[in-house]
């Protein structure tokens, strides 16, 4: 298996350009199936976030065309997202999605929330069956070194996440948070945990549309707050101090006339747009609108600058781990596929030994009990003594990145076949081992 990733993030692309690779939850199960049956492809993963989307792949040959895929699937030219595009492959894909999952590379190292994004990736690509045999164990790894990174270190202690960071620019704009009203337009997760916070720094009212009105009626019950029709948002979003959006629309919902509008009818009193969607709900173009405040997903990091110096000791810790596990990893992976050489070569000479047996009976006569078993002690004594020198160094090039080569080495020396060929071979064919003679 090769593994191979490309992707883009908060890091390398502003979010004007993320936005336009950005993948609606609801396309994913499609998006991973397309992934999956692109030319060189065996399995896929797509992680798309508001500050990621990244392609995860198993190959079987060297190389797959993931920017193809990218250029197809998006309908975008290349040399408008390739100055921004990292690259890993092997040991380097493993170490970043490791890094990924334990919030190593997040804009705010040690948020939990992106493992929870992580999972709800893997769990639809598996449910197409994008992710099966090679990337399953991999990606269960990565959660597995989460969970450790959690548990052996404090990365994430007093959480940071872009809701909580939020809180901080509101309290910026507005000194205090009491009694300000917040309008929630998308009922996704982040902008729950955004109006939790708000709440508990001491926000009033909380209205909440979604396009589904049900769900802005369950959302709005957790807070005691009153749901708003989508179709209503217009004539309504003015009663808000605070306006928190995530829609997932392909394009913006809010726009300067928009704005105007809101002004007007609040008498000046300023408004904050926390814009956490990707593609943006709100045109930047508000910003300019003497009272209205709009933060996009990247503003937030600005706010984030003052954590890092707190988390850099136990993130250089979590960093120490990773490497650690990602060399464990790729052993394991080395050690399975060693052992069907290990398994062949000691199917092989039990066969030869088996034979020069079975030749040479006829002429020992009939012996005994105890002869017969001298006869095996014997035989099987020679056979390992001379395995243990090419099995030991099998298992030493187990722990060796050029372990191939020595595999390679012995299959050819012995003249072992690959497993693909004994599947294929059918079960009354048998090959004469070497060394048997007629």
């Amino acid at each position: 298996m090769n593994l191979h990733l490309i992707g883009i993030n908060h890091k390398s692309a502003p979010v004007e350009v993320r936005e336009r690779l950005a993948i609606p939850e609801a396309r994913l199960p499609e998006a991973c199936q397309r992934l999956a049956r692109h030319p060189g492809i065996q399995e896929g993963l797509i992680i798309s976030t508001c500050n990621r989307v990244e392609l995860l792949a198993a190959t079987p040959g060297a190389t797959a065309d993931l920017r193809g895929f990218m250029r197809d699937y998006f309908h975008v030219n290349a040399a408008d997202f390739e100055p921004h595009l990292y690259e890993f492959r092997e040991r380097a894909a493993i170490r970043h999605l490791f890094r990924v999952a334990c919030s190593l590379d997040s804009m705010v190292v040690g948020e939990p929330q992106i493992l929870g994004q992580v999972k709800e990736a893997y769990a639809i690509a598996r449910g197409v069956g994008a992710v099966q045999g090679n990337l399953d164990p991999l990606i269960s790894r990565a959660f597995a070194v989460a969970k450790k990174v959690r548990t052996e270190t404090a990365v994430g202690s007093s959480s940071v996440s872009i809701a909580s960071v939020a809180v901080e620019l509101a309290k910026k704009i507005f000194g205090s948070l009491r009694g300000k009203s917040v309008y929630l337009i998308g009922a996704g997760k982040m902008t729950e945990l955004a109006a939790r916070h708000l709440i508990a720094h001491g926000a009033g009212t909380i209205f909440v549309a979604n396009r589904t009105y049900d769900r802005a009626v369950q959302v709005a019950k957790k807070f005691n707050g009153q749901a708003m029709r989508f179709e209503e948002l217009y004539d309504t979003v003015d009663r808000a101090d605070i306006i928190i959006s995530s829609t997932g629309a392909p394009h913006t919902i809010f726009r300067r006339e928009h704005g105007e509008k809101f002004l007007a009818k609040r008498k000046n009193r300023p408004m904050f747009f926390i814009d956490i969607a990707v593609p943006r709900d709100v045109d930047p173009e508000l910003n300019k609108l003497d009272g209205i405040f709009v933060y996009d997903i990247d503003d937030l990091q600005q706010a984030v600058t003052a954590h890092v110096a707190d988390r850099r000791k136990e993130a250089e810790h979590a960093e120490q781990i990773v490497e650690s596990e990602v060399d464990r990893y790729l052993q394991r992976l080395q050690t399975l596929d060693v052992v069907p050489v290990i398994v062949s070569l000691q199917d092989q000479f039990e066969t030869i030994r088996q034979a020069e047996i079975d030749r040479v009976r006829g002429r020992l006569g009939k012996l005994s009990a105890d002869q017969e078993q001298a006869l095996e002690a014997l035989t099987n004594g020679i056979v390992n003594k001379i395995l243990h020198m090419p099995i030991s160094s099998l298992k030493t090039a187990a722990r060796d990145p050029q372990s191939t080569t020595m595999v390679e080495l012995i299959r050819k020396m012995f003249k072992l076949r690959d497993e693909a060929e004994t599947a294929d071979k059918p079960a009354n064919e048998t090959e004469k081992p070497s060394g048997e003679q007629s």
